[in-house]
């Protein structure tokens, strides 16, 4: 941050006066953007006052970091190593399997065993995916880090968050997150938004001796703090201990899936008790024998792939991410993107780049030209932290051309009030003609300055409607701090118009095409004024440019707010709080919302939206509230995040359907069995082998494939309809099957004869629900689908396998009859899964 006068803050600052200090000549100087960990701005010089507080010293610094006094929070962007091994391994199914394991150990024999050989083979791989990711997001982590200003020695300087240490002078500017509570002791025109902490969405007012939480944000003006409490004492850190942010985002793929595991676990146990006694006592089996078809019928029923898979699929999702830098906060917002049918973007920074040029200055009312460049050179030099606007007019009109003009008072830029302003004091003490020693100069939004029917409101359009942002330079009769200043017109004495080019993103149009192509409607809600928007949105061929809808004549009831957000694409004079009214008037209706943003105007409505996307470059608060931020700063980025999720969340419900016929046919089979009073006709062998080739493989390739389809709620009502017949189509024909091997096979051998016409239909029928899953068909689907049988079919004619997984086709006449009803089967499947699809489209 760059030297700043103390001014006369009025309401605003401190309590006393001083003499205005001279404008000098500065040095090349840094804006908006400007990445902290460079230092402080070079920039524009006023004369250090007296009072200013050199900060720490080096000593002081070593001295309180010995003693603990630092701010030893870090920011967690995953989980830690020992939270995703234990995530992993001690799992509800983990428990069942691992106790199922133990069990075959003791009473043998070990191919029976095979499924806690694949569930220790599926930990592990997860393990490894998950740190792999984690390893991702703490590298772009690292790169995203919010650096904040510290003086030290006199000197200000960017550290990381975790050096920052008691007593420590952090120096605040616009978009700047506060990291550690404290006590201002210097103020510069601060408004501070405490919303995020407190719900209350007016900026306070700070003056030296006010208190800042950690968790607030910089809305205007800037200034410096005393760090009063670090660490885990810090406001921010203890919410933390309350709500990490690992979980924050609701994941409804997550939720859906532990709902139907938890019903699972209610049923395992009454069915393994059945099935132990039915096999003890019916059949009058050993006891080994009867554990180990116990086993059998216990093991298909846990879907256990299937929460491996969504762990897996969320972490090469951060990992396909992290290669384009873009870093996931939280990672169920991959999901969240899937979801996403509503993206609301911010035009400064997402449509256009940050920066922007000054075209030209038009004197109004013969106005000098020259006294017109001084003042805004004098302007550029009053604010320490311009924004992208004030750093353009500064670029253009540097300091030496306000040598001896003197800077008295500021008023920061501010979303909400759209103008900045200071009393300047020319060369001579001459107010420009008047009686005063200085006057009030503004800078900002002409519609807003200016009375209705203004000349100079008619130019304003004009240049608007080209697509150029246009902001107003005048004079007002009051002072600045004049709490009518905003409110009157009519003392406001129009002087120049100041005209910007904005640089439109290359990317841009090509992802506005991309939402348009997907079925996602885009809304660009942005501060400046309705026309110069809605013409940057017609470049970018945006359908619905051409009617832009000026925010101030938009309604404040959620309803009738949600029916014009509806009807309209293009938004101007949005104010930060109609921005987070609108996210909270789609998301009324129905719509997930995504919202971007990288200004501190866009924060509230970041935080409100279903997934809160923040450019890079965009300030520390964007990017704390934000679940996604594109570090390359490139919108082109946020086809490939929605593509991502899409991916996920679709296979990741393609699979489900898999897994849980799984689960389906084995309860159905299980309670057929107890209600028969017959041998379990399968070992966990043969369903392990079942699992392997119809399920388990297939579903890892399903999981990683392309899918462009967008997610759909309702994750486990959808799943179920097509699990449960598709379940039970299997079961029945797997125990048709075996009842009729039952009737014809005899002797010592019949057992597995009979396990053996039962595998084969269940394997085909089974199959067959692989292949509707695997739809539509590419060239490596079908080689997967045909690969799977082809496996299936070297168990059968190979005579070590065939002895291994106890599997032996005898004759042909069951043979036959099991591919019959295999066939059957798939047909009733064709049927029941079409009339499904007609009967519920959702």
């Amino acid at each position: 941050m760059t030297e700043r006068a103390e001014t006369v803050r009025g309401e605003r600052g401190a309590a006393e006066p001083h003499e205005g200090t001279a404008l000098a000549v500065p040095s090349p100087r840094t804006g908006a953007g400007t990445d902290p960990a460079a230092g402080p701005a070079a920039g524009p010089a006023m004369d250090t006052p007296a009072t200013r507080s050199p900060g720490l010293t080096a000593a002081e610094v070593a001295e309180r970091t010995a003693l603990g006094q630092i701010n030893d929070v870090a920011v967690r962007s995953s989980r830690s190593t020992a939270d995703i091994v234990r995530a992993n391994v001690f799992t509800r199914f983990n428990a069942i399997i691992g106790v199922l394991f133990a069990i075959i150990l003791v009473v043998g024999p070990i191919q029976d065993g095979l499924f806690g050989f694949v569930i220790l083979a599926n930990t592990l791989i997860g393990i490894v995916q998950e740190l792999r990711a984690k390893r991702t997001l703490d590298n772009l982590a690292v790169i995203g880090e919010s650096r904040p200003t510290v003086r030290r020695d006199g000197a200000a300087t960017g550290v990381r968050t975790n050096e920052i240490v008691l007593g420590d002078l952090v120096e605040l500017g616009p978009g700047d997150k506060v990291v550690v509570d404290g006590t201002v002791t210097e103020s510069d025109g601060l408004e501070v938004d405490e919303s995020l902490l407190t719900g209350e969405a007016d900026p306070v007012h700070k003056r030296p001796g006010d208190t800042v939480m950690s968790g607030s944000f910089v809305v205007a003006g800037g200034g410096a703090f005393t760090t009063t409490r670090v660490g885990r004492e810090a406001y921010a850190a203890q919410l933390a201990e309350e709500a990490s942010r690992f979980t924050l985002v609701h994941s409804e793929l997550r939720s859906g899936i532990s709902q139907i595991l938890k019903y699972i676990t209610w049923m395992i146990v009454p069915a393994a008790i059945g099935l132990v006694l039915s096999q003890l006592l019916v059949e009058d089996h050993s006891a080994d024998e009867a554990i180990r078809r116990m086993v059998g019928g216990i093991v298909p029923m846990v879907p256990e792939g299937l929460v491996l898979l969504t762990s897996i699929a969320f972490a090469i999702g951060v990992i396909r991410l992290g290669r384009q830098q873009c870093l996931v906060q939280e990672l169920p917002a991959i999901e969240g993107l899937a979801r996403v049918d509503t993206v609301c973007l911010d035009k400064t920074g997402t449509l256009t780049e940050g920066g922007m040029d000054v075209a030209e200055v038009r004197p109004l009312d013969g106005a000098d030209p020259a006294r017109v460049r001084r003042v805004l050179a004098a302007l550029g030099c009053s604010d320490p932290r311009p924004n992208a606007s004030l750093k353009a007019i500064a670029d253009a009109h540097p300091a030496a051309e306000a040598a001896g003009w003197t800077c008295t008072d500021t008023l920061p830029f501010s979303s909400a009030r759209k103008y900045s302003g200071a009393t300047l004091t020319e060369p001579g003490g001459t107010g420009g003609g008047s009686s005063d020693t200085a006057s009030t100069w503004l800078l900002g939004a002409p519609d807003v300055l200016l009375a209705p029917g203004s000349p100079a409101l008619a130019e304003t359009d004009r240049l608007n409607r080209q697509g150029l942002r246009v902001l107003l330079l005048a004079r007002s009769s009051r002072a600045l701090d004049d709490p009518a200043l905003a409110n009157d017109p009519t003392s406001t004495e129009p002087t120049a118009l100041v005209v910007l080019e904005q640089r439109l993103r290359p990317e841009a149009a090509d992802t506005l095409r991309y939402f348009a192509e997907q079925d996602v409607s885009a809304k660009v809600i942005s501060g400046d004024n309705a026309v110069s928007v809605g013409a940057v949105a017609a470049k970018l061929d945006l359908p619905g440019a051409d009617s832009t809808v000026d925010a101030r004549t938009l309604p404040e009831d959620r309803e009738e707010l949600a029916a014009a957000l509806e009807d309209g694409t293009v938004f101007g004079r949005v104010t930060p709080q109609q921005k987070r009214d609108m996210v909270d008037a789609l998301q009324s209706r129905g719509h997930t919302v995504a919202m971007t943003g990288d200004g501190v105007n866009d924060v509230l409505a970041l935080k409100d939206a279903d997934i809160g996307v923040s450019m890079g470059s965009g300030s520390e608060a964007t990017k704390a509230v934000a679940q996604i931020v594109l570090l390359n700063n490139s919108f082109a980025t946020l086809p490939s995040v929605v593509a991502e999720g899409r991916r996920v969340i679709g296979n990741i419900e393609r699979v489900a359907n898999l897994f849980l016929t799984k689960t389906v046919y084995s309860v159905l089979l299980a309670l057929l069995v107890i209600v028969s009073q017959v041998p379990y006709p399968f070992l966990p062998r043969h369903l392990t082998l079942l699992g392997g080739l119809t399920i388990g493989i297939p579903a890892f390739f399903l999981a990683l494939a392309p899918n462009k389809e967008r997610a759909r709620p309702h994750f486990v009502r959808r799943v179920m309809r097509y699990a449960v017949p598709s379940g039970l189509v299997a079961a029945t024909a797997t125990f048709t099957v075996y009842l009729l091997a039952r009737h014809h096979y005899t002797g010592p051998d019949a057992l597995e004869a009979e396990t053996s016409a039962a595998t084969l239909t269940l394997f085909l029928v089974a199959l067959w629900v692989l292949a509707i899953v695997a739809r539509p068909y590419t060239w490596w689907r079908i080689a997967l689908v045909l690969t799977m049988a082809s496996a299936f079919l070297v168990v059968q004619v190979t005579p070590f396998l065939q002895d291994f997984f106890a599997l032996r086709l005898v004759g042909t006449v069951m043979p036959w009859t099991a591919v019959g009803v295999a066939a059957a089967s798939a047909a009733l499947l064709e049927i029941t899964w079409r009339w499904i699809g007609r009967r519920f489209p959702d």
